[in-house]
């Protein structure tokens, strides 16, 4: 029986930390300066095999990279600490001051050689996921106040590869996470978000192969940010073909004050290296945030309605309970009031930041729709909108203060709003306390926590640091998300930022699923949910059926399609459904049934993305049990094609995540098929014309 090896191992003659993970290992070592320099990172015979790097000329420094860039010795490129003390000194020079061992969590702390400057290099491995956690601490231990201009959490450093490619997801609203590669330039690449949110412009999520990686095969390295906020990851690939990145909170022009006997401790930057493609690495980030991050990842996510696009801000009690009487029908399971139902809210000109019922829709408050939704035996749900507010609202003329600007700068309002700071105990203590009164008064289910606008004439006044609004904010948002759940066990969140502008593994740590677009459309999502896929698993990915033609795009599209798309993840409803045909109704209602049955498969089990044709997009979620002749018992496989392929016979799915030696019952066709067939191709069953689509149901026999 083989031994698996000790998580953490550090050679003192040598001067080397090891960490091991099931299939990778990390190497580092500290330099006679102090310096903890990176050695190799990957497969445990490429590290085992790694030859020392060689030396570099005068001009390029020692060629080691550095686990945290800093700005002194000959170092030039971008520097992951930045710090100035009183004196106008730049930089940290290190000197080693021990190092801590706790089963999988090494600490490796330094101080600099003059200054009261310390930090800490946190490193965590575990024994079940390839994935190493990283984050940095700083702390001041002298009386003079040190700027921090930069903060990263962690550096990460590949091996020397034939060529460098990497994979990112860019985007906007309403067309979020598109996955693009291309070359990596000998250069500085900055990924980035300086709007205070994670971004739907770019994701702090990246990849790097050598430009052979497919979907199940190659090296692919990989990292992600636990971070809601403004951000910023640097690549360089430098003239000696070495590529390192290094990211963390924060955007270039902010600076932070460390007082006397302050710290700062960072968000994780997680990474990880496979040998199973861009496939494998998804599989292994979506088991991490299963096992570590996601909080109730066994919980099956509800099939939801939600009533935005059904009503707008025409909002009222009567409205909203014939709504939630036909979603029951059709077995929804959550029902949602959106927008509308507060203060003054008829538009979005007014009301945000007044939480209380609209008396003109709800004359006796929510309690009565709550009520009737739960007898309906279905759970509530109710959108909310905490860190806006609208200039025209009772709370913006009783507390003008409390929204975030710069004096002597006109403020900018977008969507019609402001931002609030919650980076001040008082505004964060105000939201928590209505929230946590909501959720009380009315037995709320789910929230719906959405965040409408970026973060503009950034300013705090009076603040000694004010620039630690960039940060103090996104973790009063944690701390209050953190403290609902604890006191409101049943309660569940949704992350919204106008659709999937707050995606990412920090606000995962504390919702359950996240809107992944305001864009609805079939045909656009299976781009956005293929890209969201690359690190996010399917159970938290709300995916809502809308009205045809699409709200957003025009696009007429078959219901059939619309709920097949929808089906690859959390399931949603957010039509006018009182205008309905009885025909859809009845289809909705079976496909809805269709989806509780695989439900268990999507949300929980393993994602493949199997080769098609190049017409047809696919997915294939397997129950747990894994690949390579161990195959889980149940299969589900949802294949789209947007446009007829015309003199082509129809497209072919390649499961290779089957057994070949098995035999599987396809539930909805009533028919065997063998692993070894379906491996090598199953016909799929698609009906003609454009927007056609098809799901499978797989029990191996």
């Amino acid at each position: 029986m083989r031994v698996p090896p000790q998580p953490v191992v550090h050679d003192p003659a040598r001067g080397l930390w090891l960490l091991s993970t099931p299939g990778s290992r990390y190497l580092l070592r500290e330099d006679p300066d102090g310096s903890p320099r990176h050695v190799a990172w990957g497969s445990p015979e490429a590290v085992h095999a790694c030859a020392p790097t060689a030396p570099a000329s005068s001009f390029d420094g020692d060629g080691a990279a550095d686990e945290l860039g800093i700005e002194t010795g000959a170092r030039f490129g971008p520097a992951g600490l930045q710090v100035r003390f009183a004196d106008g000194t730049r930089g940290a020079q290190w000197t080693g001051a021990g190092h801590e061992i706790d089963g999988g969590h090494l600490v490796i702390r330094l101080r600099d050689r003059r200054y009261p400057l310390r930090a800490e290099l946190h490193y965590r491995v575990r024994p079940d996921t390839d994935v190493i956690e990283r984050w940095t601490v700083l702390a001041n231990d002298g009386e003079a106040p040190i700027t921090v201009g930069r903060l990263d959490s962690a550096a990460w450093t590949i091996p020397h590869l034939t060529d460098y490619r990497m994979s990112h997801l860019v985007g906007g609203w309403n067309h979020e996470f598109q996955l693009r590669r291309t070359q990596v330039p000998v250069a500085e690449t900055v990924f980035t978000s300086r709007r205070g949110l994670t971004s739907h412009h770019a994701n702090p999520w990246l990849a790097v192969d050598d430009g052979t990686a497919e979907e199940d095969r190659g090296s692919v390295w990989s990292t992600a940010l636990a971070w809601s906020g403004s951000w910023r990851v640097t690549v360089h690939r430098d003239p000696a073909d070495r590529v390192t990145w290094t990211g963390g909170f924060g955007h270039e022009g902010i600076t932070w004050t460390l007082g006397p006997d302050q710290s700062l401790e960072t968000p994780v930057f997680a990474g990880l290296h496979t040998v199973g493609g861009f496939g494998g690495a998804a599989r292994a980030w979506h088991d991490y945030l299963r096992r570590y991050v996601i909080p109730a990842p066994a919980e099956d996510r509800p099939v939801v309605y939600n009533s935005w696009e059904a009503t707008g801000f025409a909002v009222d009690e009567a409205g909203q309970l014939r709504l939630a009487e036909t979603a029951a029908q059709l077995g929804v399971e959550l029902f949602v009031l959106d927008d509308g139902w507060f203060g003054g809210r008829r538009d979005d000109t007014a009301g945000l930041g007044d939480w209380r019922p609209y008396p003109g829709a709800f004359p006796h408050g929510l309690g009565p729709l709550v009520q009737k939704v739960h007898q309906l035996g279905m759970r509530f749900g109710l959108w909310v909108e905490p860190e806006m507010v609208n200039a025209d609202s009772d709370l913006f003329r009783e507390y003008p203060d409390w929204v975030v600007h710069t004096p002597q700068r006109d403020a900018t309002e977008l969507r019609q709003q402001l931002m609030l700071n919650y980076g001040r105990e008082d505004v964060a203590q105000w939201a928590h306390q209505w929230l946590d009164q909501l959720v009380r008064e009315h037995g709320i289910d789910f929230l719906k926590w959405d965040a409408n606008r970026a973060v503009t004439d950034a300013g705090w006044p009076g603040h000694p640091d004010p620039d630690r609004l960039w940060i103090d904010h996104t973790r009063a948002v944690y701390r209050i998300m953190d403290r609902l759940r604890a006191d409101h066990p049943q309660l569940r969140i949704e992350a919204c930022a106008g659709g999937g502008g707050r995606a990412d593994i920090g606000v995962l740590a504390r919702t359950d699923q996240v809107w992944t677009s305001d864009n609805t459309d079939p045909v656009d999502r299976l781009a956005i949910q293929n890209g969201f896929s690359m690190l996010f698993p399917a159970e938290v990915m709300a995916a809502w059926v809308t009205d045809s033609p699409n709200i957003a795009t025009g696009r007429s599209t078959p219901l059939r399609f619309r709920f097949h798309v929808s089906m690859a993840g959390a399931l949603g409803i957010g039509g006018k459904l009182t205008e309905w045909t009885r025909e859809e109704l009845a289809e909705a209602a079976e496909l809805v049934a269709v989806y509780k049955r695989v439900r268990g498969v999507v949300q929980h089990g393993v994602l493949y993305r199997p080769a098609t044709d190049g017409h047809t997009a696919a997915v294939h979620y397997a129950s747990e049990g894994g690949e390579g002749g161990e195959g889980g018992d149940e299969h589900v496989v949802i294949a789209w094609r947007a446009a007829t392929a015309v003199g082509l016979p129809g497209p072919l799915v390649r499961l290779t995540a089957l057994d070949p030696d098995a035999e599987y019952y396809d539930v909805d066709r009533q028919v065997r098929i063998t692993g070894a067939a379906a491996r090598a191709g199953l016909r799929l069953d698609l009906p003609r014309g454009d927007y056609a689509s098809a799901l499978y149901h797989l029990r191996r026999v």
